[in-house]
C-alpha cells in the first residue's frame, strides 16, 4: 500500500520532506480516508456474518472519523501528525481483524483516545477469555511487549506478569516524565487468549494519549 506523499519511514521530524504542518495534516487525512478502503476490502474478503461485518465496518469508519479530527486539532509538529496517523492505521487493522475476546485499555477511565499529564501515566489493561479460557499479556513483536511511538522518549516501567488470568486486570505505569504539553503517545498492548496453557488467539489494542498541562 502506498504511503502519503512526502512520507519517509524513519524520517518523521521537521527535517523530513515537508515542513508545512498544515499541508501535511491535509495529506495524512487524505491518506487515512484512502487506506480505509483497503481495510474494508479485507472485510469483504472475510465473508463474515452480517452482524460482524457491519460491526467491523463501523469501527473502521469511526477510526477514520476520530483520527482525522485528531490530526486536525491535536498534533503541532510533523512528527506528531505521523504518530496520530500511524495510530489510526493500527486501529483500522485491529478493527478489520475483529475482537474475538473482551479486551480494554484505560487511561483516566478513557479508552482509545485519551489524555494525561506529564509524569507517571497510569494504565489499566483488562481482558477476559471466551468459554472459560484465560488471558495473559503478550508481546507485540519478539521481545517487545508494547508498540510505543511518542513525541519524546517514554516507556512502560512496570513489571509485566506472565500469569494467565481468568479475568485479567493489570495496572501499569508509563514513565512520561520527558513528555510536554501537546505531545502525543500511541501505544499498543497485546493480550493472548489461552486454553490449557496454549495460545488460541492474540489481539493488540492501540491507545493514543494527548499530553496536557498539569492542573
Amino acid at each position: 500500500m502506498a504511503m502519503p506523499a512526502g512520507y519517509v519511514p524513519g524520517q518523521i521530524d521537521e527535517d523530513g520532506p515537508t515542513t508545512n504542518v498544515n499541508d501535511y495534516r491535509r495529506t495524512c487525512i487524505d491518506f487515512i480516508q484512502d487506506i480505509s478502503n483497503d481495510y474494508k476490502a479485507w472485510v469483504d474478503y472475510y465473508k463474515l456474518p452480517p452482524q460482524e461485518d457491519a460491526k467491523r465496518r463501523y469501527m473502521i469508519a469511526q477510526t477514520v472519523s476520530r483520527t482525522c479530527r485528531w490530526i486536525t486539532r491535536v498534533p503541532q509538529t510533523i512528527k506528531d501528525v505521523d504518530i496520530v496517523m500511524n495510530d489510526g492505521i493500527q486501529k483500522m487493522a485491529e478493527a478489520t481483524a475483529g475482537k474475538p475476546f473482551n479486551i480494554g485499555v484505560f487511561i483516566n477511565e478513557m479508552s482509545g483516545y485519551t489524555a494525561a499529564q506529564p509524569g507517571d501515566i497510569p494504565i489499566r489493561i483488562r481482558a477476559a477469555g471466551r468459554q472459560g479460557r484465560q488471558t495473559k499479556m503478550g508481546y507485540h513483536f519478539q521481545k517487545d511487549r508494547f508498540r510505543i511511538e511518542s513525541s519524546r522518549p517514554c516507556s512502560i516501567v512496570s513489571e509485566i506478569p506472565d500469569t494467565e488470568y481468568d479475568a485479567l486486570d493489570i495496572a501499569l505505569v508509563m514513565d512520561g516524565s520527558s513528555l510536554q504539553p501537546d505531545d502525543v503517545v500511541s501505544f499498543t498492548a497485546t493480550v493472548c487468549e489461552t486454553e490449557s496453557g496454549m495460545e488460541t488467539e492474540r489481539r493488540g489494542l492501540t491507545t493514543i494519549i494527548h499530553i496536557r498541562k498539569a492542573v
